[in-house]
């Protein structure tokens, strides 16, 4: 999926300067990287708003156009503001074709309902981490992972080393020895039969009789007491 973003140069620098970009929906923003000086651009903050809700848009080589010129870049950071749907801030990083790159990919999984764990022990499926630290090529870059969990049983657990890496991919925990756990399936908790017992055994508050309620149920056996001691 090629993902193509304008920005323009940006000559005035500081809060001051940011503040009025901001004023006429512009981003303030910095392209960095590949060897050359670090250079402010400004980008039109609609369009940067919408493409930020792009998942590919974060885990994509970019084209980046500043002027006449394209820039292959990756999108490194970006800032809100803390309670309003504005963009403060975008960081981009031009990226060396030659050069391997490290970027935060999503985990997309897939088969969770027909893997034995949950479609014959009837457990439910956790993902414990939903991206993934990847080194690679620019052009090996992937948009996303996919994850296959059919074959899943109840009580396993998937790890990194379990998922089947696109051609040119690695995972940085694996080349660091780490094989994180990626999902899991798990048992929903089922009452022991003592449990059960103890739950039939106990009475439910309903059927305990209030001080009142005794008192009453109590009043018949005292009158037939009085009645005999007269025939007496």
């Amino acid at each position: 999926m090629k993902i193509e973003i304008k920005a323009e140069p940006r000559s005035l620098q500081g809060t001051g300067a940011s503040r009025r970009l901001r004023r006429e929906s512009k981003v303030p923003g910095i392209l960095y990287g590949a060897g050359k000086d670090a250079q402010p651009i400004q980008l039109d903050h609609k369009e940067l708003y919408f493409k930020l809700k792009l998942e590919a848009f974060h885990a994509s080589v970019l084209d980046l156009a500043i002027g006449a010129e394209t820039a292959q870049v990756l999108l490194r950071d970006y800032q809100m503001h803390p309670w309003k749907d504005i963009i403060l801030h975008a960081d981009f990083q031009r990226v060396d074709a030659n050069k391997k790159i490290h970027m935060r990919v999503p985990l997309h999984f897939v088969n969770a309902e027909t893997s034995p764990g949950v479609k014959i022990a009837g457990g439910a499926v956790q993902h414990i981490v939903n991206d993934l630290d990847i080194a690679c090529l620019p052009k090996d870059l992937p948009e996303f992972i996919e994850v296959d969990l059919k074959d899943l049983q109840a009580g396993h657990s998937l790890h990194v080393s379990g998922i089947k890496l696109p051609t040119g991919v690695e995972s940085t925990a694996l080349v660091k020895g780490d094989d994180i756990t990626v999902a899991t399936v798990v048992i929903p908790r089922q009452a022991t039969a003592e449990e059960d017992l103890t739950a039939t055994a106990a009475p439910s508050a309903a059927d305990i009789p209030t001080t009142a309620q005794k008192a009453k149920e109590d009043e018949p056996a005292k009158d037939a007491g009085k009645k005999d001691d007269k025939k007496k």
